[in-house]
């Protein structure tokens, strides 16, 4: 579609995906042709990063649109292969409007180790992302993968899948962003804790409990696996 036809939207968010790429590429969050980006439109239609593509070096022109079977419904680029993470995504979260699909190094090595990265240790994380729970295997590029997810997607707006990357849900493409790099953050110290003592505690439920509590206060409205105890009991 070329740039004349595009609404405001449209080229707002084609804008939008290509910086989030540059961000993810330049931090380290993704290498070479990893990772995917989407953002949904007031229509339901979804702009996503297309196959094969380094997001890095993006152009607006080439994030790929497709309908939510993921259909094109353009003459433009393809959409990215693992497109049904984003789907299965939108499909179970309404109120979702941007998806950062990645591949932080030390939240994958976190999975890879089996360091539990939904233990409540940082209390930042604790009110706002809550725990990190972690998907099972599965294959990347098949049907077999979103479908993985899509318990967890109910529950929390970032998780991981093992041995793969992560998922993180967003209001905007800034906030999917947001939850992107606080949650390689997260993992970055959790590694360091680990290696430094051997192994890591969980803060007292008491102390987690009275942080949590000040979620409402605070206004934040994320989903929280520690407030929802989804998957947890």
């Amino acid at each position: 579609m070329a740039a004349a036809r595009w609404t405001d939207e449209e080229a707002r968010l084609r804008t939008a995906i290509c910086r989030i790429g540059k961000l993810s590429y330049d931090r380290n969050y993704i290498v070479g042709a990893d990772g995917n980006i989407s953002a949904r439109m007031a229509d339901g239609t979804i702009l996503i990063t297309p196959t094969g593509a380094m997001k890095g070096f993006l152009e607006p022109h080439q994030v790929a649109h497709v309908d939510m079977t993921g259909r094109a419904i353009d003459d433009g680029p393809k959409p990215s292969s693992e497109v049904g993470i984003h789907l299965v995504s939108y499909q179970e979260r309404p109120d979702v409007k941007a998806i950062c699909h990645a591949h932080p190094p030390h939240a994958v090595a976190m999975t890879i180790a089996g360091v539990d990265l939904q233990m409540p240790v940082i209390p930042e994380i604790i009110v706002t992302i809550g725990g990190i729970p972690t998907a099972p295997f599965g294959t990347p590029g098949t049907s077999e993968l979103p479908e993985t997810i899509r318990d967890l997607v109910r529950c929390s707006d970032v998780m991981m899948m093992q041995n793969h990357g992560s998922v993180t849900l967003g209001a905007n493409l800034m906030d999917a962003y947001k939850k992107l790099d606080m949650l390689e953050h997260t993992a970055k110290i959790l590694w360091l804790a680990h290696v430094a003592r051997g192994g890591l505690e969980p803060l007292p439920e008491e102390d987690v409990r009275k942080m949590l509590e000040t979620r409402a206060q605070l206004g934040i409205t994320t989903r929280n696996t520690l407030e929802n105890r989804c998957g947890l009991e």
